[in-house]
């Protein structure tokens, strides 16, 4: 199988293919390993010899103008397995950690899984769905050596600029949309002193490692900002990366944020290494095009889907556990973040 990656940067009128048809793809095992790389990378929450960086070093580039006009079509005769049992289980032991004062912050994933042969011919269908549907999201659809292919359609930027000048984003709390909301950006949603103080570890902890580096920012926000049907609390910083300071540099600090793994950062990593039922291979990773004509886009892999070689599709999401959280709302926060995939599915 030809290795290839489709991708629509937020807002703009056309998405861009990228085929390597001689030679496999690199696989790479650190992020250091892709200093002077260029290409369409993709990287997991957790580096292994199973889920390796993915860098496509294409041959072939081609833009195309017409998804927004082109007719797609889903199925609805499938059955879904979400898991509850298992998130219950892990609520309880990761809520254990928080209650304990061990951590401040974590984050716990779970899947749900549809399985139909019928899809995996349609991935370009679903990836076009996807651009019709969130203009204001990141999308991309990549194959992987393995065989499965991974779409997404994500608002988190990890890092994205060209040159020296270049900006991130916390991004984390989460709400849903109803009825007259949905006509709007959010702009009269009230938040909660949870979401709040869960969007400012994320931000604090961004700031301190710009600091560290001895990068001078500007940050903007927090905001509210609109993603499919929720929104988000969202700051931005801006920078002049340093001589001194390379970006593969600035991403190892960077990766995992706080918004899909936890604090304290290192603690709660290995903690959901160790824990969580459900393996995240590429969720919560970060894909894009890195020094790709001079720009890189890299967005934090929210909101997918594992299209499999078996016939298995996967759909991921995660929230952030604090202290005080309930695991009723918790578990209705990511049915509402797994219907950003799950809707591709469907017809409407």
């Amino acid at each position: 199988m030809k290795s290839f990656a489709l991708f629509r940067l937020p807002f703009d009128e056309h998405y861009v293919e990228l085929q390597q048809n001689s030679g496999r793809p690199l696989l790479l095992f650190h992020i250091s390993d892709l200093n002077g790389m260029n290409g369409f990378v993709v990287v997991p929450f957790h580096v292994t010899t199973e889920t390796p960086i993915v860098l496509i070093k294409p041959d072939v580039v081609k833009t195309h103008c017409d998804y927004k006009d082109k007719e797609t079509c889903g199925i609805t005769d499938f059955d879904w397995h979400d898991n509850r049992e298992s998130y219950h289980i892990d609520f309880e032991r990761f809520h254990q950690e928080l209650d304990a004062g061990r951590m401040s912050k974590l984050v716990l994933s779970r899947t749900a899984t549809v399985d139909s042969d019928r899809l995996s011919a349609r991935a370009t269908d679903l990836f076009i769905r996807a651009c019709q549907r969130y203009p204001r999201m990141f999308v991309a659809l990549v194959s992987l050596p393995d065989g499965d292919m991974w779409l997404t359609a994500t608002p988190e930027v990890l890092l994205q600029g060209s040159h020296d000048h270049y900006n991130t984003m916390a991004l984390a709390g989460t709400m849903r949309l109803h009825e007259e909301e949905l006509s709007g950006e959010g702009e009269h949603i009230r938040w909660a002193a949870k979401e709040i103080e869960e969007q400012r570890y994320v931000a604090s902890y961004i700031a301190d490692q710009l600091k560290s580096l001895t990068v001078d920012y500007d940050e903007h926000g927090p905001r509210t900002v609109r993603a499919a049907n929720l929104v988000h609390l969202r700051s931005d910083f801006s920078f002049n990366l340093p001589t001194n300071v390379s970006v593969c540099e600035l991403l190892q600090t960077l990766h995992p944020t706080p918004a899909v793994c936890g604090l304290p950062k290192q603690n709660a990593y290995h903690f959901i290494l160790s824990h969580e039922s459900a393996p995240r291979l590429y969720y919560s990773g970060f894909m894009g095009p890195i020094n790709f004509q001079e720009e890189t886009h890299l967005y934090v892999t929210l909101r997918c889907m594992q299209i499999s070689q078996q016939g298995h599709h996967t759909l991921y999401a995660g929230g952030g556990l604090l202290r005080e959280s309930i695991e009723e709302q918790e578990w209705l926060e990511t049915e509402a973040k797994l219907e950003t995939m799950r809707s591709l599915l469907i017809d409407q």
